[in-house]
This record gives structure tokens, C-alpha cells and sequence, in this order.
């Protein structure tokens, strides 16, 4: 499947994703998730699901819920920041949830101000902040940083 095909079938969930505000960076790899990844942990499966099948730090209460993310990220060293405006010598995250304010996506902020995301158990893609708003995500709720590692 090409990415132009891939696109048309996630087009319902992300109305804004387009060829133009994005490009594929890695084949399909149902290995981790996209708050894994923007952990910068391509060997495990993140989420706070209460049942314990994934892979969650035991310091940080296994809720969805934005406090909990950015506890779960803060180990990693980041902290809250005001926007997704690129900052020399940091690294970035958004974390986007759903109506209820539930997280559902994170994306981590590349050198050139484009995101880098995996879209669930499919590809990796680097894109546009927005190019992922709709009705899978939702929008981005916060961001946050740390010195670039």
C-alpha cells in the first residue's frame, strides 16, 4: 500500500492529513505506540490501562488523563510549556486528547518544527502540528519540553 493509499483509508479520522503536510518515515510496526514514541522508546507498548498489559511507570497512576501523561513524561525530564513554538537546545511533545479531555496521541517535535508521530500500529510519519486534528485525536491539549538529549 502506498502512502497516497494509506491516506485515503485514515481519512476519516484525519480530515487534515495530507500529502502535502506529511510524509511517511517508517513502515508498519505494531511494537509500540505513539506514546512510546515520543518517549523515544521504540521497544514497548505505553499506555495506563488498568489491567497492566502494557507498559506504564509504576510511579504514575495507570489513569487516562492529561495529569498523568505529563507525570509519565516528567520522568523523562519534561515539564509544561505554553506552545509548540520551536525552541533552540529543547525537544518538544503535544499531547493531544478527545472532547472529554482524554489523551488519545502524542507527537514529538523535530529540529525543523515538524512532528514526528506513529499513527497507532501503522506507520511512522513526520507532519504538520494540525495535520492530525479531526476525530481520531481530537487536538492538542499541552506541550511540553526538555533539553534536547
Amino acid at each position: 500500500m502506498t502512502y497516497y493509499d494509506l491516506l485515503r483509508v485514515l481519512h476519516a479520522g484525519f480530515p487534515n492529513l495530507t500529502e502535502a503536510n506529511s510524509r511517511p518515515t517508517s513502515p508498519y510496526d505494531e511494537g509500540y505506540n505513539c506514546i512510546a514514541w515520543a518517549a523515544e522508546d521504540t521497544e514497548r507498548w505505553w499506555w495506563p490501562d488498568a489491567k497492566e498489559q502494557f507498559y506504564w511507570p509504576s510511579s504514575v497512576s495507570r489513569e487516562e488523563t492529561i495529569e498523568a501523561f505529563v507525570q509519565a513524561y516528567g520522568l523523562r525530564g519534561y515539564v509544561q510549556r505554553s506552545d509548540a513554538t520551536l525552541e533552540p537546545g529543547k525537544q518538544k511533545i503535544a499531547i493531544y486528547a478527545d472532547g472529554n479531555g482524554r489523551p488519545t496521541h502524542a507527537a514529538r517535535q523535530l529540529r525543523d518544527g515538524w512532528w514526528a508521530s506513529k499513527l497507532g500500529q501503522q506507520i511512522d510519519i513526520e507532519h504538520e502540528l494540525r495535520a492530525l486534528d479531526g476525530p481520531a485525536y481530537g487536538a492538542v491539549t499541552i506541550f511540553l519540553a526538555r533539553p534536547n538529549s
